[in-house]
Formats: C-alpha cells, structure tokens, sequence
C-alpha cells in the first residue's frame, strides 16, 4: 500500500493559531495555571506541548511545566508492532498527584494511545484531573475517550491517514489527508 495525498488541510499559519487558541482554552478551562502540567505523548505530541507552554507563558507570564510520556510498554497492541520495540524515556520532571495534567498529541483516533498514556500516569500518582489536547480529531474511536481542546475536526475514511508534520521533527508544519492506494 502507497500513501497519496488527498488534501492539505492546516498551513503554519493555520497550526500556529490552533496552538495559540488551545492554550488559551486550557488557561481559561484551568482558571489560570495554578496545579497545571503538561506532558506531550511521544513523538509529535511532545513538540506540540512544548508549543502550547510557550504560548501560555507569553500571555500569562508564568511558565507551565512540559514532561515527555512514552507508552510503548503501555500498548494494547505490543506484541503486534514489533518484536524488538523501540523504547524511549519517559520525562516527568514533575510529580502529578494533585495536578491537572493536559495530555497532548498530534491525531485522535482510535483512542487506545490516549488509553495507554492515562494507565502510564497513573503509575507516577492520582492527579486531580487528566484533559486531552490534539491538534487533528479524525473520528472511529474504539474506545470512550474525546478529546477536551481540539485544533480541527477532520472526518476521515478508514482508507485515510492523517499526516501531521512538524518543523522539529520534520522541517514543516502541515496537515494533510492522504489515501491508502494499493
């Protein structure tokens, strides 16, 4: 199966104002920032917490802490996608018991890495809430999970895939639609 791009749906510009305006809906849904932490899911989700901080910080002044979660080990599906995974390290440079953590990633979909990445932060302690941020929601959850800050709604067929770069990890920030043709 080949990958052909369907459609470009976000530019810079449209990702930079997504970011911009889930940061202000995470600020204001917190009333502020008190007990507020960030933690971006491996791998796009990471940059995009980093983004999301940066724009709390220029308009509320304060920093919000940003940890790194990689739920590899916390997958439904291990043994399925491959038999020597790639492990990368968790950085939670913060406790979470008693915070509101804002879990980030790039694509809603299934639901099962949201799953994971919840059953990961309860192993570090109970926060006082876990709210979920992503830039594209694409629909055919598996699993009751709905995302609370969306950048854009993109129904998709399950012949789709969306693609979400990022200029650091992949010199560009675009989203596009591509189709499976085999």
């Amino acid at each position: 199966m080949t990958r052909k791009e369907k459609a470009r749906i976000m530019d810079v510009e449209d990702m930079a104002r997504a970011t911009n305006r889930i940061a202000h809906e995470i600020v204001e849904a917190n009333k502020g920032v008190k007990d507020l932490v960030l933690i971006g899911i491996r791998r796009r989700g990471v940059p995009l917490a980093h983004r999301i901080a940066g724009a709390i910080t220029e308009f509320e002044g304060r920093d919000v802490p940003v940890g790194t979660l990689d739920i590899t080990l916390y997958r439904d599906d291990l043994q399925l996608i491959a038999k020597q995974p790639i492990l990368r390290k968790t950085e939670l440079p913060f406790g979470v018991e008693d915070k509101v953590v804002v879990l980030i990633d790039d694509v809603l979909y299934t639901g099962r890495t949201i799953r994971a990445a919840m059953d990961e932060i309860m192993d570090f302690g109970r926060p006082k809430a876990i709210r979920l941020a992503v830039m594209i929601d694409r629909g055919h959850r598996e699993l009751p999970i709905r995302a609370d800050y969306v950048g854009k709604n993109v129904p998709t067929s399950s012949r789709e895939i969306i693609s979400v770069k990022l200029r650091e990890q992949d010199g560009d920030d675009s989203v596009t639609v591509e189709e499976l043709t085999p």
